[in-house]
C-alpha cells in the first residue's frame, strides 16, 4: 500500500512541477517580450515560417484553454492580461510574434532571462497553449493583430 501511494505521490509532484515550469516560462517569454525583441535575431527563418496547425482550429484552442488555465492563469490571469510584476501575454509584440517564433522559444527557452525549454511538453500541447493565446487577441483592441505575418 504505501508504494502505491508513493507512486501516486510522484507523479502528482512531477504533474505540479510540470505546472510551475509551464507558468514560469510563459512568464519569462511575456518578460523578454515587454524588455525587448533581442531574442527574435536568434530564431532560425525555418522557425519563423513555421505555421501552427491548430492555428483557429476551435477545439485546440479550447484544448490550449485548459492547458493555459491549468498552467498559467494563476500567474497571468484568466484572460492573459497579467497582474503586478506578472506580464500580460496580450501584448502586441506577442501577439504579433510569428506562431513559429513562440514555438521556438517555448522549445528551447532563453535561460538567459530565466525562461527554462519546454521540449518536454508534447509538441501538440504548445502549439494549442499558442493557439489559444493568439486567440484572444491584444489588450488594446484598436492594436492590429498580425497574428503569422511576419
Amino acid at each position: 500500500m504505501r508504494k502505491q501511494t508513493s507512486a501516486k505521490g510522484s507523479a502528482k509532484l512531477a504533474a505540479n512541477s510540470l505546472c510551475w515550469r509551464l507558468a514560469a516560462g510563459l512568464l519569462a517569454l511575456a518578460i523578454c517580450a515587454g524588455a525587448n525583441d533581442s531574442w527574435l535575431r536568434h530564431v532560425p527563418d525555418s522557425y519563423r515560417r513555421r505555421v501552427n496547425p491548430y492555428a483557429g482550429q476551435p477545439d485546440a484552442i479550447a484544448a490550449g484553454g485548459r492547458l493555459f488555465s491549468d498552467h498559467c492563469a494563476q500567474c497571468h490571469q484568466p484572460d492573459a492580461l497579467g497582474k503586478g510584476k506578472r506580464p500580460s501575454l496580450r501584448t502586441s509584440f506577442v501577439q504579433n510574434a510569428t506562431d513559429g517564433e513562440i514555438f521556438w522559444v517555448l522549445r528551447n527557452g532563453l535561460l538567459a532571462h530565466g525562461m527554462p525549454s519546454w521540449s518536454m511538453l508534447p509538441e501538440p500541447s504548445r502549439w494549442q497553449i499558442i493557439a489559444y493565446v493568439k486567440s484572444l487577441g491584444p489588450s488594446d483592441p484598436s492594436a492590429p493583430k498580425q497574428g503569422n505575418s511576419r
